[in-house]
Formats: C-alpha cells, sequence, structure tokens
C-alpha cells in the first residue's frame, strides 16, 4: 500500500474523472487534492484534451509545474524545469493533425465513410457534442496530433475505416464521448511509461505511479501504472484490465470527482 511520503506520481484522467462528465467541476476532489499538493506529489492531467485546454486547467488546479499529457497520449508537455539543452515543450508521438485531417477526409472522399470530426464543424457544434461553452470548444478545436470522430455508419463500414487507418499508420482509439483518431503508435499507456521514466530519472530512484480513469481510452494508462482506480463511468463500455496483481484494482461505486476521491482513499492512507 501507498503511503504519501512514498515517492508517488498520480496521472488522472479528465472528463468523467477529476472533472465532472456533466459539469466538469472538479469540486468534490479539492480535498485530495490539496493533500497531494501538500505532500508534492506530482499530479499528471493525462486527458485527450488539447494542449490550449489543459494549459487552462493546470493554471485553474496550481499544475503549471507539472508536465502534462495530452490528446490521448499523442503529445507530451514538459515544463522549463524539466527541459534539457534545445529540447522543445511538446513531444509528438507520430502524425501531426493536418496529416491525420488529410488522411481521414481522403478516405471519406474515396469510400463516403459517414462520420464528422471537429475539423468538419463549427465551434457551436463541438459545444453542443461536449456541452462546453463556444469558446472552450474553440480550444477543444486547437488540435495538435489527433481528431475526435462521431461516427454516424454501420458498424461493416466502420470495420473497414479502422483498416484503412492501420494502412496509414492511423489508430482509433474510445473515449468517453468520441472515437479519437491519432498514430498507431501512441496512446495513454505509452505515454505514461516515456513519462515515468523521466520521472525515476529527476528522482534517481523509483516511483510508485496510480492511474486514474474511466473511459476505455484509460485501459493503456490503467494497465501502464503499479496501482489502477476504474472510475464508474457514465457509459456501458467494458473496462476491462489484463493484471494479474487484482489488489492493485480498484473499481469506484461513484462516478467523477466523487469516485476520484474514493479511488485515492481506498489506496492511500491518511492519518
Amino acid at each position: 500500500m501507498p503511503y504519501l511520503d512514498d515517492p508517488l506520481i498520480i496521472f488522472t484522467d479528465l472528463d468523467g474523472s477529476l472533472l465532472d462528465h456533466h459539469d466538469y467541476s472538479w469540486q468534490p476532489a479539492q480535498p485530495w487534492l490539496d493533500k497531494l499538493s501538500a505532500a508534492n506529489i506530482p499530479l499528471v492531467l493525462t486527458t485527450s484534451k488539447t494542449p490550449a485546454e489543459v494549459a487552462a486547467l493546470q493554471s485553474a488546479l496550481h499544475l503549471t509545474h507539472q508536465p502534462f499529457i495530452a490528446e490521448n497520449g499523442a503529445m507530451i508537455h514538459l515544463p522549463p524545469g524539466w527541459r534539457t539543452g534545445d529540447e522543445v515543450p511538446f513531444h509528438i508521438n507520430g502524425a501531426g493533425y493536418s496529416e491525420i485531417r488529410q488522411t481521414l477526409v481522403e478516405l471519406r472522399q474515396r469510400y463516403d465513410f459517414e462520420f464528422r470530426g471537429f475539423g468538419d464543424v463549427t465551434p457551436n457544434q463541438v459545444a453542443v457534442w461536449t456541452g462546453l461553452s463556444e469558446p472552450e470548444a474553440e480550444l477543444a478545436m486547437q488540435r495538435e496530433a489527433s481528431e475526435p470522430l462521431v461516427w454516424f455508419g454501420n458498424d461493416l463500414d466502420f470495420a473497414y475505416l479502422k483498416k484503412c487507418l492501420a494502412r496509414e499508420g492511423l489508430a482509433l482509439t474510445r473515449g468517453g464521448r468520441f472515437w479519437h483518431v491519432m498514430a498507431a503508435g501512441a496512446g495513454k499507456g505509452q505515454a505514461v511509461q516515456w513519462l515515468s521514466e523521466r520521472y525515476q530519472q529527476k528522482r534517481g530512484q523509483p516511483v510508485i505511479s496510480i492511474g486514474i480513469g474511466d473511459g476505455p481510452n484509460d485501459l493503456s494508462m490503467l494497465e501502464a501504472v503499479n496501482y489502477a482506480v476504474v472510475i464508474k463511468g457514465h457509459h456501458d463500455h467494458e473496462m476491462p484490465l489484463h493484471r494479474d496483481d487484482i489488489s492493485h484494482v480498484f473499481r469506484t461505486s461513484e462516478f467523477g470527482p466523487q469516485g476520484w476521491s474514493q479511488g485515492l482513499s481506498h489506496f492511500i492512507p491518511v492519518f
């Protein structure tokens, strides 16, 4: 069982996890956020959101000194204190946004696939899809290395879309609301492993990681960490984890930030 004075790192999903699925509030998790801050435990936001969205949230959560993982692991942001030499702030895994968009448009024209991505619609439509305000939707559309899709077609066409994307070095991952297209080698799990190694190098000792998430796109992260919190989700997708250490997996009975707090309380004793 990990303790607050152990070399911990927390990797957390946002929507439906730290943030409420409906109103995007994190207030029920504030007592635990305060405990982590007081213990100097890094909290790494690990999300499908864009860097522009995460930067705003990081500021509100007083986490700007920490790295973050954006666009489902397709991007990793390193704050100034983490960079060496001429290292750039963003580490991009695989294809960039313009390349992904071009591939999607060509495939849709060729095979008449029925989908719409953020690059096809207005901020107003993204706001309708997500429940965000229009200014927030505009931040969600500032994408760098992934494209969220709404699929309107049949299952057979969807299976063929997956095959076509694979031939182009791209893959689909399921989020809470959308399918996300990004480089085949990218993902939250790979990004978590990469950052965990960087933390270990900085600290000069092994680290203990806890991952918290609610959706299928969190599964690779939840398998890459030492302890996994699976938050009860507002969806009907299965959340299977292929781990032998069942005692290191906790499935909450609460949703969102309440479940987030429930998961940390399960694994970390507070005296």
